[in-house]
């Protein structure tokens, strides 16, 4: 089929390199000329594992495209997927709908007879109604699932296609689209599209919920002398709950969680059911809260003041295999602690240069070791693989006391404290007494 893919950020540039992979024809539009020329030639505008050389297979075949012009598309495709941007509107908890409605705008003019307009951004409920009444055309909603770090496997091995439709014609057009994938064994659920828009919502709003209930459990540990580790594992033997998602640790950040439980709680309101869903702000707040308390552990570490120490922050990404650093929960962090009064040197395996532009007034370093040069605490905050690897003694080696603030508790505690290192970690009060070096104070 001859398919367009109208955005080439993070979901659009994925799923045009994925469709094409799947035998379809395929078109990427975007406004951005320099993005084109880059993907164009082969090279993602981001880090993503496996996209590279998904996409120069994709490149190869001549299967894949891409053109700044929406008039081309419109000409090309017979299904147009609209995978841009869906930011949180400034001065609002709204989705910020500028960019979907724009891209149809220039799209309609150009639309042949039998087009199906696909939305696979992230909307408020009642989206594809409004703009099918814009269009004059058929209009589905397949909503996206993709992780970051995991979204080619995400897109090929789906856990489930959602698929929002009006009619039967619509919906054997998208079973045609995805026909290896179905055929692979991949879960299809037909619905309408209202439901299909809050699918994505409300799956984001409760993997939100999980994490902030677990960080609240975290808090009571802390007061209560309790561990919050193997709580979260005794939890999630429990079938009903399960054990992901209950990672206590530094919260959620990134481009879809944080907007996506405000987005849904600011389109309740304007439906008039905000009761239903008061206590995901309840869910933010907790969340929020986990970077101060993060701050408290580092600065109680250093006895109660950052002023001139050495700060080495490990992780600078939102999340591991990511070099992504929008609402990046450690990235916050470095930057409270520089304001402190801190000296800061943050190392990340792939997202200095994004964290460099998005705060250049901190200081960053290409090598772990460089980062934790005469530090008087190191914080951990993006659980790469990179960092559970570190040798612990040959770390100690480089910092001036060895103090490790955990924030993600994702480190062996008895590796670290037997190299000789205090460590402290949210939700675990009794890290700190079994350390082997006593926290210093000044």
């Amino acid at each position: 089929m001859r398919v367009t893919v109208i955005g080439t950020g993070y979901v659009g540039a994925v799923h045009a390199a994925c469709m094409a992979d799947l035998g379809h024809q395929v078109l990427g539009v975007d406004i951005d000329p320099a993005r084109i020329a880059e993907l164009a030639a082969g090279r993602p505008p981001f880090y993503e594992p496996g996209l590279s050389e998904l996409l120069k297979r994709a490149l190869d075949t001549g299967r894949l495209r891409f053109t700044n012009s929406l008039a081309e598309a419109g000409r090309f495709g017979d299904t147009h997927f609209l995978c841009v941007g869906t930011p949180q509107r400034p001065g609002s908890d709204a989705a910020d709908l500028t960019y979907v409605d724009a891209a149809v705008d220039g799209l309609a003019p150009h639309l042949s007879p039998d087009a199906l307009v696909v939305g696979k951004s992230t909307v408020p409920v009642g989206t594809a109604d409004r703009l099918a009444r814009r269009l004059h055309a058929d209009v589905a909603w397949n909503p996206e699932f993709l992780r970051e770090g995991c979204a080619v496997e995400d897109t090929l091995c789906p856990e489930r296609i959602v698929v929002g439709v009006r009619s039967v014609w619509a919906e054997a057009r998208m079973r045609t689209l995805y026909a290896p994938l179905l055929a692979a064994g991949a879960p299809f659920i037909a619905t309408d599209p209202p439901t299909a828009e809050l699918v994505k919502l409300a799956s984001n709003s409760f993997l939100a919920t999980k994490i902030s209930f677990i960080n609240a459990m975290a808090e009571i540990c802390d007061a209560a002398g309790a561990d919050v580790l193997t709580l979260a594992e005794a939890m999630g033997r429990d079938p009903r709950i399960g054990p992901r998602f209950l990672a206590p640790g530094l919260g959620f950040g990134g481009s879809c969680l944080p907007k996506d439980i405000r987005a849904l709680t600011a389109r309740a309101e304007e439906l008039g059911q905000a009761p239903a869903v008061a206590f995901l702000r309840q869910v933010d707040e907790i969340n929020t809260r986990q970077r101060a308390r993060t701050l408290g552990l580092a600065e109680e570490a250093l006895g109660g003041s950052f002023a001139d120490r050495n700060v080495a922050v490990l992780g600078a990404a939102f999340k591991p295999l990511s070099d992504d650093v929008r609402d990046s929960p450690a990235l916050a962090v470095a930057d409270a602690v520089r304001r402190a009064g801190a000296h800061v040197r943050v190392h990340d395996p792939e997202a200095i240069d994004n964290a460099r532009s998005a705060r250049p007034a901190l200081q960053f370093a290409l090598d772990v070791a460089k980062a934790c040069e005469q530090a008087d605490v190191v914080l951990h905050l993006t659980e790469w693989p990179q960092y559970r690897e570190l040798d612990p003694a040959a770390l100690k080696a480089v910092v001036r006391v060895p103090v490790m603030v955990d924030a993600r508790n994702a480190l062996d505690p008895e590796a670290w404290q037997e190299a000789g290192w205090t460590l402290r970690a949210p939700g675990r009060p009794g890290l700190s007494e079994r350390s082997g070096t006593p926290c210093v104070s000044w």
